[in-house]
This record gives C-alpha cells, sequence and structure tokens, in this order.
C-alpha cells in the first residue's frame, strides 16, 4: 500500500511500516498545506492517509476521496504513544477502502 504520514506524525514512525511504500507530508514538501488541498494532491498517489487530526471528517469529505484515511488516537505524537498502535494500524492498512474513515487508538 501506498501510505502517506500527516506533518503531524513524526517521519520516524514509517519506520513501524516498512512493509509499505511510506511518504511524508514533510519529505514531500507540503507541510502547512491546507487539508482540503492536501487530499487533492493525495489523490492518485496513495491509498491511506495516516493522520492525528480528529477535524479531518468534519472539515473534509472523507468519503468522496480515493483513498482510505486512518485517524491515529493517542495521547501525544510522540514515537513513544504511538508505538503502541502499530498492530492495530497495519491491521487497518491492510483492510482499508477508498473512502473509509478508520479510527485506530483509545
Amino acid at each position: 500500500m501506498r501510505v502517506l504520514l500527516d506533518e503531524n506524525i513524526p517521519a520516524d514512525f514509517a519506520a513501524e511500516l516498512a512493509a509499505h511504500s511510506v511518504e511524508t507530508v514533510r519529505g514531500l514538501g507540503w507541510t502547512g498545506v491546507r487539508n482540503g488541498e492536501l487530499l487533492r494532491r493525495a489523490a492518485g498517489l496513495f491509498d491511506v492517509l495516516v493522520t492525528m487530526d480528529r477535524n479531518l471528517e468534519f472539515q473534509q469529505p472523507i468519503a468522496k476521496q480515493p483513498f482510505g484515511v486512518i485517524i491515529l488516537i493517542a495521547r501525544s505524537n510522540r514515537i513513544d504513544d504511538l508505538t503502541p498502535l502499530v498492530s492495530a494500524l497495519l491491521s487497518s492498512v491492510a483492510e482499508i477502502a477508498s473512502g473509509e474513515l478508520r479510527r485506530v487508538g483509545a
């Protein structure tokens, strides 16, 4: 799967998804791009967007996107807080469909 990590997720977290093709918003030079534009840019390039932005689902039409969106729910975006979510995240990445929204975490 082609996975895009939003800028609110540390780039080092990409190593946890090593079985997939992972890019980061920062790595693509898209830092600061607003959500609507980010979704437009990701269309056709990625299968999944992974973010911690809990407002995204209320601001953008996820069901119309040609990729799935996974929202990580963690205490912070530190690696120590995200690592326990890896197993559930990998399962969601493998199963998510275009236009689908999933939440991973407590």
